[in-house]
């Protein structure tokens, strides 16, 4: 099996729901939502494409940097480059079904950890969907994050302890899917969250706690505040507000004033291992991939998701060769430049 192998599959799979386009920019997917693009004109899923677009590269090979170094530790955890798999629920009603629930996270979270790195499992309109990921993480002893949606407190609180009973490794809240239809359609209503609601949560584990859907200052200075362990600087994908800058616009002051006082993640238009370098020369400390796992996954299961890591840590490691960086735990802002 080659990645083209595993592109072809995919597309077939996945057939009506995600083309499985040569450049995956939603374009050809704008507003199909259920299915895998952006909400609206699909102008969100855009943007953070073209705000990494717009980052160039310093090229430099005059340096004493021979053999980068791609590990990080997050959480304790020892990964072999700083890439997880997003959060990603709805395999029947946003990518047609050819994988189950428990199929498609199995595969994410296996492929994950033979790569070296974690795979992260969400929640959705359908409760069963988070038990899913549970089962994942447990049967790989723990080795996964488990991110809830912003329902009540209650309803949140009683899956951080499923959670914690699974031996996840962190656990966290998607703030940003506050305003899903789909959610309250289904009887799973969502909500905003206050300040205090958050630090309730915080206090609520002994679990690294992560909030996810930040994208100002204000918010990353609020997750602070309350205690989080990490952010991920995130619009969802492009899919729950039509109009939002990208991931990578956002990120620098962001990362200018809470760098080093909690992690930050990022994600959105993650295609390569260039763009991971991108993020992390923009403050973030680790990326989250998406839409490239659906494909991988649905197009090779856990082998699929193997050939696409591969790929990232090659790509990665070549553009650290012809940026001078020796470590992606620094990565100096001065080797882009924003167009």
């Amino acid at each position: 099996m080659d990645w083209q192998e595993v592109l072809k599959s995919a597309r077939e799979k996945l057939r009506g729901y995600c083309r499985v386009c040569p450049k995956c920019d939603g374009v050809a997917c704008a507003g199909e939502v259920p299915g895998m693009g952006g909400i609206g004109s699909g102008s969100s899923f855009r943007a953070n494409i073209l705000a990494l677009e717009k980052i160039k590269f310093n090229l430099s090979a005059l340096h004493e940097v021979k053999n980068p170094k791609l590990s990080l530790e997050i959480f304790g955890l020892e990964l072999s480059l700083p890439v997880m798999s997003a959060p990603i629920t709805g395999t029947t009603y946003n990518m047609g079904g050819a994988l189950t629930e428990d199929e498609y996270v199995e595969e994410v979270i296996a492929g994950s950890l033979i790569s070296g790195t974690i795979g992260w499992t969400g929640d959705g309109a359908d409760p069963t969907m988070f038990e899913s990921g549970i089962r994942a993480i447990k049967k790989h002893q723990g080795k996964g994050i488990a991110i809830i949606k912003p329902r009540s407190q209650e309803e949140i609180i009683k899956r951080i302890r499923i959670a914690e009973e699974a031996g996840a490794l962190a656990v966290g809240v998607d703030i940003d899917g506050a305003g899903l239809i789909t959610m309250a359609i289904k009887g799973q209503p969502v909500e905003p969250k206050t300040p205090k609601q958050i630090e309730e949560l915080v206090k609520a584990t002994s679990l690294p706690f992560i909030l996810k859907g930040i994208m100002t200052v204000k918010d990353a200075r609020i997750a602070h505040e309350c205690g989080v362990s990490a952010i991920v600087v995130s619009n969802h994908g492009g899919r729950v507000l039509d109009h939002t800058p990208g991931s990578a616009e956002v990120l620098p002051e962001i990362a200018d004033e809470l760098k080093g006082k909690l992690l930050i993640f990022a994600d959105g238009g993650v295609r390569s291992g260039v763009d991971v370098l991108k993020y992390l020369a923009l403050g973030a400390d680790a990326v989250l991939i998406g839409r490239p796992v659906i494909m991988a996954v649905f197009g090779g299961g856990r082998e699929g998701l193997k050939l696409l890591y591969q790929r990232l840590k090659n790509e990665l490691t070549q553009a650290m060769l012809l940026t001078g960086v020796a470590s992606v735990e620094r990565v100096p802002r001065q080797i882009i430049r924003i167009t």
